[in-house]
């Protein structure tokens, strides 16, 4: 079984480049690691650095002309050339184990998707308690009904064979993870969480999704229209319609709008215009690959 990395990337510099340096530093390093790069222009020292490394052979770095989380993905499965596709986020470190516990638990059952462990600042290096909810930074493994998209490893051969990932999610592409292991469990594969299978995020604050602002202080969709489109493709017509007028009235029930009563008639039109861009991706049908 043989194991590529892809790591999705839009506007990051230093910090792509020491995630891709760490995983690159593993022992043993990787069958294949794939930057596929949708940012339109990096600073110099970024450029010279995977340029680099693409010339030793140490990465393959794809560059596309527009950036979409699901587009960026869809290509890597296209492109990758081991079994398996390690979707990694472009701003971590790997744990030293990462690899090889894809690589075991692949092994073990070579049709499940595997979802490994995010330790984010937050939890200042320390697992969550078993007792609470599952945020993914458990130490004990299970079947789970999502996967985190930075970190988790898919058998490329099934994923192509389900259309790979939506294109309609666009944007922050909120949800496209949870629409894809709806599909994936439909079709009867399971999700396995891997806990050794260790990443630390980094969650850098420029680049990536936060190119496109704050989701409580925009009028724009780019947030709410994966939320709403997620309903609208796993949900009859009736309960999701209901639902998303339900998430409407409750995109303004926060303490920032309570703190701040002004952002309430902005947020509920930028809720809006995202619902009505959900139901006109609804209305022409899921952007999947074609089935090889």
């Amino acid at each position: 079984m043989t194991l590529s990395l892809a790591i999705p990337t839009y506007g990051r510099d230093q910090v792509l480049v020491d995630s891709v340096a760490a995983l690159l530093a593993l022992d043993p390093p990787p069958f294949e690691l794939l930057v596929v790069d949708q940012t339109p222009r990096h600073d110099a020292a970024t450029e010279a650095q995977l340029a680099a490394w693409q010339s030793e052979g140490r990465i393959r770095w794809l560059r596309l002309p527009t950036p979409s989380i699901t587009g960026a993905m869809n290509h890597a499965l296209q492109e990758a050339r081991g079994d398996r596709v390690l979707f990694l986020d472009d701003d971590i470190l790997p744990g030293p184990d990462l690899l090889a516990a894809h690589e075991r638990a692949g092994q073990a059952d070579p049709d499940a998707m595997l979802a490994g462990r995010v330790l984010q600042p937050w939890h200042g290096g320390r697992s969550d308690p078993e007792d609470g909810p599952f945020l993914f930074n458990s130490l004990r493994p299970r079947s789970v009904e999502e996967f985190m998209g930075g970190n988790v490893a898919i058998p490329r051969r099934r994923a192509l064979a389900l259309g790979g990932f939506d294109q309609n999610f666009v944007k922050v592409a909120y949800r496209f993870e949870a629409e894809f292991a709806h599909r994936w469990r439909r079709a009867g594969f399971p999700i396995l969480y891997v806990p050794e299978a260790l990443i630390h995020h980094l969650r850098a604050e420029r680049g990536g999704t936060r190119s496109y602002g704050r989701h409580l202080t925009t009028v724009k969709p780019d947030h709410a229209v994966g939320r709403y489109y997620f309903r609208l493709r796993t949900q009859p017509l009736q309960a999701a319609l209901a639902g998303c007028l339900g998430d409407w009235l409750m995109s303004v029930r926060s303490r920032h709008h309570l703190r701040h009563p002004w952002w309430i008639p902005l947020t509920l039109l930028a809720e809006g215009r995202g619902l009505l861009w959900a139901l006109r991706l609804q209305w022409k049908g899921p952007a999947l690959l074609s089935r090889p």
